[in-house]
């Protein structure tokens, strides 16, 4: 069997650590930074964080065509260049609408070099491995995601310093730029040549249905992700929290990459998406439910609110970590070979549309009705995915799968 753990492939992965873990020491502390530093509102936060997101999904499409089109390493590089670079323009953001601008430049790198670090992963992957191996690369991401929040929350609480926080992130993008600049891919002949361009360059028409169905795992994250630190604090009193919740996630999120390895290798991707998005979908309700009921009680209780809080942090990142991979391997099994980036792009569009709508709709919900609202509306959004993958997602993909291995 060909060696999956190469060279290549591990360099590749590093670097993506690197790009979530400066993402991830930011974002669960960016609404409490706007609401402390620019005195914004809960709406306000949302419009503002919103636009890393709708900007990183317009780069998207073009980024799966420019992937697929031109050199990929040199892509690659000026995309993680620009990420990198652009952290030091949060140092600069002296005023709310300066900042608003900067994160929502910010967006623009990020949703290219995401596309551009994914693709060279599959390239430089044995053919006989791929499978799999876009399974464990997500382990990069969940490895970020575990580490960078509680590191990020613990220097804020010891220093106070939101400085030093966009400093930190600006020199672990570098390092994984540097990192990223030693991978070796194999040189492929260039397809920018004069040709009829289509809507399926830019967005994987044949998996139209798999991007959607991720537009709802997408909007459920987004509201969680943005506005778990704010709703742990003002609604379940859980002050020190957040970073615990986003270990225990990710704990959640490698143990399921690792558990669902081996149905990956035998090709069963449709298995890993149905169970990781029941987990998910369990995950939501009892964290938004059980706090519920526990305020319904003549005496309310405080077990059941740290139940429904750290327990949906395991059951959110083992679905999560079932689901996503799965989605990404079907993608990417109904796209041609020519056609890797672009399927990559599309995963990552859907997803960005369900983040942006749900810090969008998470912000102004949460405005008018209260955060209790926001998260029973994440409920029924992920609810109205699963029944959407069972009914006619799963039918769609098999219908039109290229790889036989695969089902």
């Amino acid at each position: 069997m060909e060696r999956l753990w190469n060279r290549n492939y591990c360099k590749v992965m590093t670097a993506n650590f690197t790009l979530f873990f400066a993402f991830y020491i930011l974002t669960p502390l960016l609404p409490l930074y706007l609401s402390e530093h620019f005195g914004a509102t809960k709406d306000v936060i949302g419009l503002v964080l919103s636009g890393y997101t709708i900007t990183a999904l317009l780069f998207r499409p073009f980024s799966g065509y420019v992937v697929d089109s031109f050199p990929r390493k040199m892509v690659l590089m000026i995309a993680f260049g620009a990420f990198a670079i652009v952290f030091a323009g949060y140092l600069a953001a002296s005023t709310l609408l300066l900042f608003t601008i900067v994160r929502t430049l910010h967006g623009g790198p990020f949703g290219a070099l995401t596309v551009a670090n994914s693709t060279v992963a599959i390239d430089v992957l044995p053919s006989s491995r791929r499978t799999e191996g876009i399974g464990y690369y997500g382990l990069s991401n969940n490895l970020a995601m575990a580490i960078a929040p509680t590191i990020g929350i613990f220097i804020y609480q010891l220093t106070h310093s939101f400085e030093f926080l966009f400093w930190l992130a600006f020199i672990v993008a570098c390092l994984g730029w540097l990192v990223d600049s030693t991978v070796k891919i194999e040189k492929r002949p260039c397809t920018n040549a004069p040709s009829k361009l289509s809507l399926d360059r830019f967005f994987l028409i044949r998996g139209w249905l798999l991007g959607l169905n991720m537009v709802a795992f997408g909007f459920s994250f987004g509201v969680l992700s943005n506005y778990l630190a704010i709703y742990g604090k003002e609604v379940m009193g859980i002050t020190g929290g957040t970073g615990t919740y986003f270990m225990l996630c990710s704990i959640g999120l490698i143990l399921s990459r690792l558990q669902g390895g081996k149905a990956l290798r035998n090709g069963r991707v449709t298995h890993n998406a149905a169970e990781g998005m029941v987990i998910s979908l369990v995950g939501y309700t009892i964290f938004i439910l059980l706090p519920t009921v526990s305020s319904l009680l003549p005496t309310p209780s405080s077990l059941l609110v740290y139940i429904g809080y750290y327990g949906s942090a395991i059951l959110i990142g083992l679905g999560n970590g079932h689901m996503w991979p799965a989605f990404q391997n079907m993608t990417i099994n109904v796209a041609h070979n020519n056609q890797r980036g672009t399927a990559n792009s599309t995963i990552l569009i859907s997803w960005d549309i369900g983040m942006g709508l749900g810090i969008l709709v998470g912000g102004i919900v949460s405005e008018l009705l209260g955060y209790s609202a926001a998260f029973w509306t994440v409920v029924a959004v992920n609810a109205t995915g699963v029944a959407t993958f069972f009914l006619a997602t799963r039918t769609f993909f098999l219908k039109r799968n290229l790889n036989e291995t695969v089902r």
